[in-house]
């Protein structure tokens, strides 16, 4: 047990100093935890891959805050009118997301959620699955790094996409779910 403290220590020793050490890092303290405030159902393989490849795609796991001052918040980059109003209004979130925010103690209103994300990174997480939530397609199946794009580019409708890096990056997140989760659907 004593060397079970001494890892853990160590591990949130270096997550809270602002440093993510890798994507196993991100799993264990961000995804997993936010998951497990969501139903089962929404905790997929898929859902993962998607978690990381998006964080990935958007902040490297390395940015809170957009870069340049822009408006984005949270290691999945939220805007405040954009993803949070919306995970927050959206009829196939808006309860979820409403729990969650009870549960980390933040008001469900647009204007505490936005600042939080960018302390919170459970509750980034728990909005990144949300707004994945809301989207009228099926979640891509692991491995199809198009769908990814497409589920990426309509949930999140970036400013200034960068194709060229998500299938490099979107091939990251599947290698780290094959090695984390092996079975999971």
């Amino acid at each position: 047990m004593a060397g079970r403290g001494a890892r853990e220590t160590l591990r949130c020793a270096a997550w809270w100093g602002g440093v993510i050490v890798d994507l196993k890092t991100v799993i264990e303290v961000a995804i997993k935890p936010a998951l497990a405030l969501l139903p089962s159902k929404m905790d997929t393989a898929a859902a993962r891959v998607m978690l990381l490849a998006i964080g990935l795609q958007e902040s490297r796991f390395l940015h809170r805050r957009q870069l340049g001052d822009g408006p984005a918040r949270g290691l999945w980059q939220f805007e405040r009118g954009g993803g949070v109003r919306g995970v927050l209004t959206h009829p196939a979130s808006r309860e979820y997301a409403y729990r969650i925010c009870k549960v980390r103690d933040v008001e469900p209103i647009a204007a505490a959620v936005h600042p939080a994300l960018e302390t919170d990174d459970v509750l980034a997480a728990t909005f990144a699955r949300l707004l994945m939530w809301t989207d009228a397609w099926s979640l891509p199946p692991m491995g199809d790094a198009q769908g990814g794009w497409g589920l990426y580019t309509r949930a999140w409708r970036p400013g200034k996409p960068h194709p060229q890096t998500w299938a490099a990056l979107y091939g990251q997140a599947v290698v780290e779910v094959r090695g984390e989760h092996v079975g999971m659907v």
